[in-house]
């Protein structure tokens, strides 16, 4: 498996329309494209890529909770990656985003940080 680049970071907010008029507003991203998730939530763009992604959530994080649900890198090499993390025995949880049909692996480090890694389409176990 080859990480190829940082794609993106996923917060979750309470105050979904503050947070994107803030984005847009103060560091001059711009809202875009989203798949059509069963939550709420809005992803803003740097040019071509959705670098920040809101989720929606009815009640906001205390402050010493998280904020930051995950990062995601984006990566080639699926099957080689999914039989490295069933050799060594890490949990893992594999979906397919809906419209794009990308396939997103979740994982935990040491410390419990979530992680996203997104594989192009293109790349299925079967």
């Amino acid at each position: 498996m080859n990480l190829t680049r940082l794609d993106h970071v996923n917060m979750r907010t309470s105050h979904l329309p503050e947070m994107v008029r803030f984005y847009e507003e103060v560091l001059g991203l711009h809202t875009g494209w989203r798949p059509g998730f069963s939550f709420g939530g809005a992803w803003l763009y740097t040019g071509e890529q959705a670098t920040v992604h809101l989720v929606e959530v009815a009640e906001q994080p205390e402050v010493n909770q998280p904020q930051l649900e995950h990062f995601c890198f984006r990566a080639q090499g699926l099957r080689d990656f999914v039989t490295l993390l069933t050799e060594r025995d890490i949990q893992h949880r594999l979906v397919t985003v809906p419209d794009n049909h990308n396939t997103q692996v979740f994982l935990r480090d040491p410390d419990g940080n979530h992680i996203e890694i997104q594989f192009d389409a293109g790349e299925r176990l079967e």
